[in-house]
Protein backbone atom coordinates (compact mmCIF):
# COMPACT_ATOMS: atom_id res chain seq x y z
CA UNK A 1 0.00 0.00 0.00
CA UNK A 2 1.44 3.47 -1.22
CA UNK A 3 2.44 5.61 2.07
CA UNK A 4 0.73 9.02 2.42
CA UNK A 5 4.33 10.47 1.01
CA UNK A 6 4.19 8.73 -2.24
CA UNK A 7 0.65 9.81 -2.94
CA UNK A 8 1.51 13.34 -2.13
CA UNK A 9 4.39 13.13 -4.63
CA UNK A 10 2.31 11.56 -7.23
CA UNK A 11 0.12 14.44 -7.33
CA UNK A 12 1.59 16.95 -10.03
CA UNK A 13 2.41 20.63 -8.77
CA UNK A 14 0.53 23.71 -10.10
CA UNK A 15 3.52 24.92 -12.41
CA UNK A 16 3.80 21.40 -13.64
CA UNK A 17 0.60 20.75 -14.78
CA UNK A 18 0.47 24.55 -16.34
CA UNK A 19 3.64 23.69 -18.37
CA UNK A 20 2.03 20.39 -19.05
CA UNK A 21 -0.84 21.70 -20.38
CA UNK A 22 -0.25 25.56 -21.75
CA UNK A 23 2.87 26.71 -22.21
CA UNK A 24 1.70 30.87 -21.84
CA UNK A 25 0.32 29.97 -18.58
CA UNK A 26 3.39 29.34 -17.27
CA UNK A 27 4.41 32.76 -18.48
CA UNK A 28 1.34 34.61 -17.10
CA UNK A 29 2.45 33.36 -13.75
CA UNK A 30 6.16 33.86 -13.73
CA UNK A 31 5.10 37.45 -14.73
CA UNK A 32 2.56 37.59 -11.67
CA UNK A 33 5.09 36.13 -9.55
CA UNK A 34 7.57 38.67 -10.43
CA UNK A 35 5.09 41.35 -9.66
CA UNK A 36 4.16 40.45 -6.26
CA UNK A 37 7.97 39.88 -5.37
CA UNK A 38 8.49 44.12 -6.98
CA UNK A 39 5.57 45.68 -6.31
CA UNK A 40 6.68 47.09 -2.76
CA UNK A 41 9.53 48.22 -4.01
CA UNK A 42 7.77 49.94 -6.92
CA UNK A 43 5.36 51.21 -4.33
CA UNK A 44 8.14 52.86 -1.99
CA UNK A 45 10.17 54.23 -5.36
CA UNK A 46 6.71 55.94 -6.25
CA UNK A 47 6.45 57.56 -2.93
CA UNK A 48 10.13 58.59 -2.27
CA UNK A 49 9.52 60.07 -6.30
CA UNK A 50 6.16 62.11 -5.36
CA UNK A 51 7.80 63.03 -1.93
CA UNK A 52 10.82 64.66 -3.44
CA UNK A 53 8.23 66.32 -5.61
CA UNK A 54 6.16 68.05 -2.79
CA UNK A 55 9.48 68.87 -1.03
CA UNK A 56 10.64 70.89 -4.22
CA UNK A 57 7.81 72.67 -5.30
CA UNK A 58 6.80 73.63 -1.72
CA UNK A 59 10.50 74.55 -0.97
CA UNK A 60 10.35 76.53 -4.44
CA UNK A 61 7.23 78.27 -3.66
CA UNK A 62 8.59 79.51 0.10
CA UNK A 63 11.79 80.37 -1.24
CA UNK A 64 10.44 82.81 -3.73
CA UNK A 65 7.46 84.36 -2.01
CA UNK A 66 10.50 85.13 0.47
CA UNK A 67 11.97 86.95 -2.09
CA UNK A 68 9.18 88.36 -3.80
CA UNK A 69 8.32 90.02 0.36
CA UNK A 70 11.93 90.95 0.64
CA UNK A 71 11.74 92.67 -2.47
CA UNK A 72 8.75 94.50 -1.77
CA UNK A 73 9.62 95.10 1.66
CA UNK A 74 12.65 97.08 -0.09
CA UNK A 75 10.62 99.28 -2.34
CA UNK A 76 7.96 100.41 0.37
CA UNK A 77 11.50 101.37 2.59
CA UNK A 78 12.93 103.26 -0.63
CA UNK A 79 9.88 105.06 -1.43
CA UNK A 80 8.92 105.86 2.28
CA UNK A 81 12.83 107.51 2.29
CA UNK A 82 11.97 109.07 -1.05
CA UNK A 83 8.98 111.09 0.22
CA UNK A 84 11.48 113.23 3.17
CA UNK A 85 12.92 116.44 2.02
CA UNK A 86 16.26 115.05 2.59
CA UNK A 87 15.60 111.18 1.43
CA UNK A 88 14.46 112.25 -2.05
CA UNK A 89 17.64 114.34 -2.58
CA UNK A 90 19.62 111.13 -1.41
CA UNK A 91 17.43 108.24 -2.61
CA UNK A 92 16.59 107.30 -6.31
CA UNK A 93 13.07 105.17 -5.88
CA UNK A 94 13.10 104.28 -9.40
CA UNK A 95 16.79 103.03 -8.99
CA UNK A 96 16.02 101.29 -6.08
CA UNK A 97 12.90 99.95 -7.51
CA UNK A 98 14.79 98.62 -10.48
CA UNK A 99 18.15 97.27 -8.92
CA UNK A 100 15.77 95.85 -6.42
CA UNK A 101 13.73 94.08 -8.95
CA UNK A 102 16.59 92.63 -11.13
CA UNK A 103 17.96 91.14 -8.09
CA UNK A 104 14.95 89.32 -6.98
CA UNK A 105 14.57 88.11 -10.36
CA UNK A 106 18.09 86.71 -10.17
CA UNK A 107 17.70 84.99 -6.90
CA UNK A 108 14.36 84.06 -8.22
CA UNK A 109 15.73 81.95 -10.98
CA UNK A 110 19.11 80.55 -9.18
CA UNK A 111 16.52 79.26 -6.09
CA UNK A 112 15.00 77.59 -9.14
CA UNK A 113 17.45 76.45 -10.73
CA UNK A 114 18.98 74.83 -7.54
CA UNK A 115 15.76 72.87 -5.96
CA UNK A 116 14.10 71.56 -9.17
CA UNK A 117 18.07 70.39 -10.95
CA UNK A 118 18.02 68.65 -7.13
CA UNK A 119 15.22 67.33 -6.95
CA UNK A 120 15.37 65.71 -11.02
CA UNK A 121 19.19 64.04 -9.96
CA UNK A 122 17.65 62.56 -6.85
CA UNK A 123 14.42 61.19 -8.66
CA UNK A 124 17.15 60.21 -11.36
CA UNK A 125 18.66 57.78 -8.42
CA UNK A 126 15.77 56.52 -6.82
CA UNK A 127 15.07 55.11 -10.37
CA UNK A 128 18.46 53.60 -10.50
CA UNK A 129 19.72 55.30 -13.84
CA UNK A 130 23.31 55.66 -13.72
CA UNK A 131 24.13 59.46 -13.80
CA UNK A 132 27.44 59.17 -14.97
CA UNK A 133 26.67 59.59 -18.64
CA UNK A 134 24.61 62.18 -18.24
CA UNK A 135 26.59 63.85 -16.14
CA UNK A 136 29.26 63.46 -18.65
CA UNK A 137 26.86 64.65 -21.79
CA UNK A 138 25.41 67.40 -19.65
CA UNK A 139 28.83 68.59 -19.12
CA UNK A 140 29.88 68.64 -22.76
CA UNK A 141 26.29 70.23 -23.97
CA UNK A 142 27.50 72.56 -21.20
CA UNK A 143 31.23 73.50 -22.54
CA UNK A 144 29.54 73.49 -26.45
CA UNK A 145 26.66 75.83 -25.16
CA UNK A 146 29.13 78.34 -22.99
CA UNK A 147 31.48 78.74 -26.29
CA UNK A 148 28.87 79.55 -28.41
CA UNK A 149 27.05 81.81 -26.20
CA UNK A 150 30.32 83.47 -24.52
CA UNK A 151 29.32 87.00 -25.34
CA UNK A 152 25.98 86.78 -23.65
CA UNK A 153 27.36 84.98 -20.57
CA UNK A 154 29.75 87.78 -20.13
CA UNK A 155 27.13 90.20 -20.68
CA UNK A 156 25.22 88.14 -18.29
CA UNK A 157 27.19 87.97 -15.71
CA UNK A 158 29.15 91.36 -15.81
CA UNK A 159 25.20 92.48 -15.21
CA UNK A 160 24.62 90.88 -12.01
CA UNK A 161 27.74 91.97 -10.61
CA UNK A 162 27.09 95.69 -12.12
CA UNK A 163 23.79 95.56 -10.29
CA UNK A 164 24.78 94.26 -7.07
CA UNK A 165 27.59 96.09 -6.76
CA UNK A 166 25.38 99.44 -7.55
CA UNK A 167 27.96 100.16 -9.70
CA UNK A 168 25.14 102.66 -11.30
CA UNK A 169 21.17 102.96 -11.80
CA UNK A 170 18.62 104.92 -13.45
CA UNK A 171 19.27 108.76 -13.46
CA UNK A 172 22.80 108.14 -13.03
CA UNK A 173 24.94 110.28 -15.53
CA UNK A 174 27.81 107.75 -16.72
CA UNK A 175 30.94 107.16 -19.08
CA UNK A 176 30.60 104.12 -20.30
CA UNK A 177 33.68 104.61 -22.48
CA UNK A 178 31.95 103.12 -26.01
CA UNK A 179 28.91 105.90 -24.90
CA UNK A 180 28.21 108.55 -22.14
CA UNK A 181 25.14 109.61 -21.06
CA UNK A 182 22.30 109.40 -18.57
CA UNK A 183 20.77 105.75 -17.65
CA UNK A 184 17.73 104.98 -18.17
CA UNK A 185 17.30 101.31 -17.79
CA UNK A 186 19.42 98.74 -16.62
CA UNK A 187 19.48 95.17 -17.47
CA UNK A 188 21.11 92.10 -16.87
CA UNK A 189 22.20 92.35 -20.84
CA UNK A 190 22.03 95.75 -22.16
CA UNK A 191 22.29 99.08 -20.31
CA UNK A 192 20.34 101.72 -22.00
CA UNK A 193 21.74 105.55 -21.78
CA UNK A 194 20.23 108.99 -23.21
CA UNK A 195 22.61 110.58 -24.84
CA UNK A 196 23.14 114.71 -24.54
CA UNK A 197 22.07 114.94 -28.18
CA UNK A 198 18.24 112.98 -27.26
CA UNK A 199 19.91 109.65 -29.03
CA UNK A 200 19.44 106.27 -27.04
CA UNK A 201 22.74 103.88 -26.45
CA UNK A 202 22.08 100.34 -26.06
CA UNK A 203 25.68 98.84 -24.18
CA UNK A 204 25.85 95.53 -23.66
CA UNK A 205 27.05 94.98 -20.53
CA UNK A 206 30.39 92.62 -21.26
CA UNK A 207 31.83 95.63 -23.31
CA UNK A 208 32.05 98.15 -20.34
CA UNK A 209 35.58 98.03 -19.29
CA UNK A 210 35.35 101.02 -17.31
CA UNK A 211 32.84 103.27 -15.84
CA UNK A 212 33.21 106.97 -14.72
CA UNK A 213 30.00 107.58 -12.71
CA UNK A 214 28.89 111.15 -12.30
CA UNK A 215 26.13 111.64 -10.12
CA UNK A 216 27.51 109.08 -6.97
CA UNK A 217 28.53 110.97 -3.66
CA UNK A 218 29.22 114.61 -4.85
CA UNK A 219 30.38 116.39 -7.75
CA UNK A 220 32.80 119.37 -8.00
CA UNK A 221 31.92 123.29 -9.84
CA UNK A 222 34.96 124.88 -11.09
CA UNK A 223 33.96 128.74 -12.88
CA UNK A 224 37.16 130.25 -13.97
CA UNK A 225 36.96 134.01 -14.02
CA UNK A 226 39.38 136.18 -16.12
CA UNK A 227 39.58 139.87 -15.17
CA UNK A 228 42.01 142.70 -16.99
CA UNK A 229 45.55 142.60 -15.91
CA UNK A 230 45.11 146.21 -14.25
CA UNK A 231 42.05 144.91 -11.76
CA UNK A 232 42.34 144.67 -8.02
CA UNK A 233 42.64 141.08 -6.92
CA UNK A 234 41.15 141.42 -3.47
CA UNK A 235 38.08 143.60 -4.50
CA UNK A 236 37.67 141.06 -7.42
CA UNK A 237 37.88 138.32 -4.80
CA UNK A 238 35.51 140.36 -2.58
CA UNK A 239 32.84 140.65 -5.09
CA UNK A 240 32.86 136.57 -6.24
CA UNK A 241 32.75 135.53 -2.21
CA UNK A 242 30.18 138.23 -1.47
CA UNK A 243 27.97 136.94 -4.81
CA UNK A 244 28.59 133.08 -4.36
CA UNK A 245 27.18 133.52 -0.55
CA UNK A 246 24.04 135.80 -1.96
CA UNK A 247 23.73 132.47 -4.10
CA UNK A 248 23.62 130.00 -1.16
CA UNK A 249 20.96 131.86 0.44
CA UNK A 250 18.48 131.36 -2.01
CA UNK A 251 16.36 128.25 -3.67
CA UNK A 252 17.03 125.92 -5.02
CA UNK A 253 20.88 126.99 -4.56
CA UNK A 254 20.47 126.16 -1.08
CA UNK A 255 20.64 122.78 -1.45
CA UNK A 256 22.77 122.40 -4.60
CA UNK A 257 25.39 123.90 -2.63
CA UNK A 258 26.74 121.77 -0.05
CA UNK A 259 30.08 123.65 1.19
CA UNK A 260 30.28 127.19 0.56
CA UNK A 261 31.82 128.30 -2.35
CA UNK A 262 36.17 129.24 -2.31
CA UNK A 263 37.70 130.83 -4.22
CA UNK A 264 40.98 129.25 -4.64
CA UNK A 265 42.62 132.35 -5.76
CA UNK A 266 44.80 133.38 -9.07
CA UNK A 267 44.86 130.52 -11.59
CA UNK A 268 46.63 132.33 -14.40
CA UNK A 269 48.07 135.54 -15.35
CA UNK A 270 48.74 136.76 -19.39
CA UNK A 271 49.68 139.92 -20.78
CA UNK A 272 46.33 141.26 -20.60
CA UNK A 273 44.02 139.20 -18.56
CA UNK A 274 44.40 137.44 -14.58
CA UNK A 275 41.82 134.19 -14.38
CA UNK A 276 40.87 133.51 -10.92
CA UNK A 277 39.34 130.26 -9.82
CA UNK A 278 36.39 129.35 -7.76
CA UNK A 279 35.15 125.89 -6.64
CA UNK A 280 31.82 124.49 -5.08
CA UNK A 281 30.93 120.73 -3.94
CA UNK A 282 27.34 119.74 -5.33
CA UNK A 283 25.19 117.95 -4.80
CA UNK A 284 25.54 114.81 -7.38
CA UNK A 285 24.40 115.76 -10.82
CA UNK A 286 23.99 119.09 -10.59
CA UNK A 287 27.88 120.96 -10.96
CA UNK A 288 26.96 122.30 -14.48
CA UNK A 289 23.72 124.16 -13.56
CA UNK A 290 25.47 125.34 -10.59
CA UNK A 291 28.17 126.83 -12.22
CA UNK A 292 26.55 128.29 -14.89
CA UNK A 293 24.53 130.47 -12.21
CA UNK A 294 27.86 131.20 -10.51
CA UNK A 295 29.12 132.58 -14.03
CA UNK A 296 25.45 134.35 -14.43
CA UNK A 297 25.99 136.27 -10.88
CA UNK A 298 29.37 136.83 -11.12
CA UNK A 299 28.86 138.80 -14.53
CA UNK A 300 26.17 141.08 -13.53
CA UNK A 301 28.49 141.92 -10.07
CA UNK A 302 31.22 142.40 -11.65
CA UNK A 303 29.22 144.94 -13.95
CA UNK A 304 27.66 146.81 -11.28
CA UNK A 305 31.00 146.86 -9.19
CA UNK A 306 32.46 148.30 -12.48
CA UNK A 307 35.12 145.12 -13.09
CA UNK A 308 36.54 144.75 -16.82
CA UNK A 309 35.96 140.96 -18.12
CA UNK A 310 39.13 140.49 -20.10
CA UNK A 311 38.69 137.89 -23.01
CA UNK A 312 40.11 137.41 -26.64
CA UNK A 313 42.74 138.83 -28.32
CA UNK A 314 44.13 141.92 -27.65
CA UNK A 315 42.49 144.93 -29.90
CA UNK A 316 45.20 147.58 -30.99
CA UNK A 317 44.24 151.05 -32.10
CA UNK A 318 45.56 153.13 -34.99
CA UNK A 319 45.84 157.04 -34.29
CA UNK A 320 47.07 159.63 -36.78
CA UNK A 321 50.10 161.70 -35.37
CA UNK A 322 49.68 165.71 -35.36
CA UNK A 323 53.35 167.45 -35.17
CA UNK A 324 53.35 170.61 -34.35
CA UNK A 325 54.80 173.78 -36.06
CA UNK A 326 58.82 174.52 -35.65
CA UNK A 327 58.94 170.54 -34.90
CA UNK A 328 62.00 168.51 -36.09
CA UNK A 329 60.75 165.84 -38.92
CA UNK A 330 61.36 162.52 -38.81
CA UNK A 331 63.93 160.92 -40.96
CA UNK A 332 61.08 159.56 -43.42
CA UNK A 333 59.50 163.44 -43.61
CA UNK A 334 62.97 164.77 -44.55
CA UNK A 335 63.37 162.09 -47.53
CA UNK A 336 59.95 163.40 -48.48
CA UNK A 337 61.02 166.33 -48.56
CA UNK A 338 64.07 165.93 -49.89
CA UNK A 339 63.11 163.89 -52.99
CA UNK A 340 62.71 166.11 -56.21
CA UNK A 341 59.16 166.64 -57.37
CA UNK A 342 59.51 165.13 -61.48
CA UNK A 343 59.72 168.14 -64.05
CA UNK A 344 56.71 168.86 -65.53
CA UNK A 345 57.72 168.04 -69.29
CA UNK A 346 58.81 164.96 -68.21
CA UNK A 347 54.95 164.17 -66.83
CA UNK A 348 52.96 166.37 -69.37
CA UNK A 349 51.65 165.53 -73.02
CA UNK A 350 53.25 167.28 -75.81
CA UNK A 351 50.21 168.72 -78.50
CA UNK A 352 51.32 167.89 -81.87
CA UNK A 353 52.09 170.71 -84.10
CA UNK A 354 49.87 172.73 -85.95
CA UNK A 355 49.10 172.38 -89.85
CA UNK A 356 51.67 174.31 -91.72
CA UNK A 357 54.33 173.81 -88.36
CA UNK A 358 58.15 172.06 -89.32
Amino acid sequence: MPTATSSAAAVPTAPATLAAGDPHGSSIYRASGWFEENWANWLNGGLRILLILAIAITLRAVIRRTISRLIDRMNRGAAAAASTTLGGLLVNAERRKQRSEAIGSVLRSVASFVILGTAALTILSVLRINLAPLLASAGVAGVAIGFGARNLVTDFLSGVFMILEDQYGVGDVIDAGVASGTVIEVGLRVTKLRGDNGEIWYVRNGEVKRIGNLSQGWATAVVDVQIGVGEDLERAREVIGTTAEDMGKHDPWDEMLWEPVQVLGLESVGTDFMVIRAQAKTMPGQATGVARELRWRIKRAFDAAGIVISGGAPTVAVTEAVVPEGAPATATEQAAQETPAPPASASAPVPPPASGEH
